[in-house]
């Protein structure tokens, strides 16, 4: 797929794109609740390729510093560098914010986003034990907290 790449503000009538997208890439995904509270107080974007909405991602900015909440590809989407592109544009919004660092926490089993975030320049600087309810809904799984510089 060669469509070309672009970024909009998510709205609230985004919202059923939006679930269909996170209910399909996560086992605990957001839910409508947590979209409409994140409208009203954190960056909201929407990623195409072509028209078609291929992902999101949610960024929090707190003085001078950023936390990646959530960033979704498509399923049938991903392996073809749009996380990568939807992290970079996140990641410019933080930097146009006056952000100089970002925080995320990552599933320790999810090892394609860890490798995502590790291509872009986050470096793993804790873990969280017991963060996430586990993936088959037994137990809890432990988060690993990312952090990257952001630099002009």
């Amino acid at each position: 797929m060669n469509d070309a790449v672009s970024f909009r503000p998510m709205t609230e009538a985004d919202l059923d794109a939006v679930l269909n997208i996170e209910y399909a890439a996560f086992s605990h995904p957001w839910t409508r609740g947590l979209f409409l509270e994140g409208l009203q107080h954190y960056e909201c974007w929407l990623m195409f390729a072509g028209t078609q909405q291929v992902g999101h991602g949610i960024i929090q900015l707190v003085l001078d510093e950023a936390h990646l909440l959530n960033i979704a590809v498509k399923p049938e989407s991903q392996g073809r560098g749009l996380g990568l592109q939807l992290l970079t544009y996140l990641m410019g919004r933080a930097n146009a914010r006056q952000a100089s660092e970002c925080f995320l926490e990552v599933r320790a089993s999810n090892q394609p986003a860890y490798r995502l975030y590790e291509r872009y320049g986050f470096n793993e600087i804790g873990r969280r034990r017991n963060y996430y309810p586990a993936a088959d809904g037994q137990g809890r799984e432990d988060a690993l907290v990312m952090a990257c510089t952001l630099l002009e």
